[in-house]
């Protein structure tokens, strides 16, 4: 059994890391899967034990991560990693650094062959109201809804190496994928698709509870490609509201991890067998 773990949007939460790491120990899954926004908000401060952790990577996620591999031994996992878009650019050298370590393999716009799958990053997510775009990108055109910022506007941690008022995440999905066959292809968004049950956000306006938030290129990309299952995150609230964490689109099985109450959400499943997944809330 090839047990798996997804997890989504810790965004730098002391304690759901320390219940994560406590049920990788115990429960020795094959593989992690973390889709993004590992980070602590940019003007967030991070505290452990009444201590400030200036350097979330090298403070605290580095060696929490080394602390459990040097504990497992050979059972520790693959762990795969891409950032989010509350992840500032400029601390993404810390992630190829514990990628060099061999903690995690860092994938951001990146694919990985592992046994017959293959496995895909992608960390962008469409344009939001947020400031911060060091992961957003145009989604399928260069146009936004009325709320949010665009791109080439807010601010960034790094320059881009990419054309920020063109770019968008259709073009780089085609080129993620190219004519690659994606029968066995796992792909690990941080973005969920587009007008799904997995991307649903709560607004304030009383006529209108929710709205769909999610990338209309992702969701075409999983019609026409058919991946064999993807891994999302980054809409905290799309599970209380929609009233599920799953859906099959086709052939395509999709898990979104993000949680926004108590306790660290745990999609657990077999690589060999998603569909027998189940969503677990661990508080203790």
């Amino acid at each position: 059994m090839t047990t798996s773990y997804l997890v989504s949007d810790l965004h730098g939460n002391i304690e759901l890391y320390n219940l994560l790491f406590r049920e990788i120990i115990r429960k020795k899954p094959s593989f992690v899967f973390i889709a993004g926004d590992l980070l602590p908000h940019v003007r967030h401060s991070t505290w452990q034990n009444g201590e400030h952790i200036p350097d979330f990577m090298h403070d605290f996620l580095i060696p929490g991560f080394k602390k459990v591999r040097n504990q497992m031994g050979c059972n520790y996992p693959e762990v795969f990693v891409i950032m989010g878009n509350d992840d500032p650019g400029s601390e993404e050298p810390k992630f190829i650094e514990g990628a060099k370590k061999e903690l995690w393999i860092y994938l951001n716009t990146a694919s990985f062959k592992f046994g017959p799958y293959t496995i895909y990053g992608y960390p962008y997510v469409p344009p939001t109201p947020f400031r911060l775009k060091d992961r957003e990108k145009y989604d399928v055109t260069v146009s936004i809804d009325a709320n949010s910022i665009p791109p080439d506007k807010g601010f960034r941690t790094v320059e881009a190496d990419y054309n920020t008022s063109t770019a968008t995440i259709a073009n780089d999905l085609e080129k993620l994928s190219a004519e690659s066959d994606m029968s066995k292809a796992i792909c690990l968004f941080h973005s969920p698709p587009a007008q799904s049950l997995l991307d649903q956000a709560e607004v304030k306006n009383p006529e209108t509870r929710m709205i769909h938030v999610g990338s209309m290129a992702i969701r075409d990309f999983i019609r026409d490609k058919q991946p064999y299952l993807t891994l999302h995150g980054h809409i905290h609230e799309s599970t209380r509201l929609s009233g599920s964490w799953q859906q099959k689109f086709g052939r395509t099985v999709a898990f979104n991890a993000a949680h926004d109450g108590k306790g660290l959400s745990v999609v657990q499943f077999e690589i060999d067998n998603p569909e027998l997944a189940e969503r677990r809330i661990i508080t203790d």
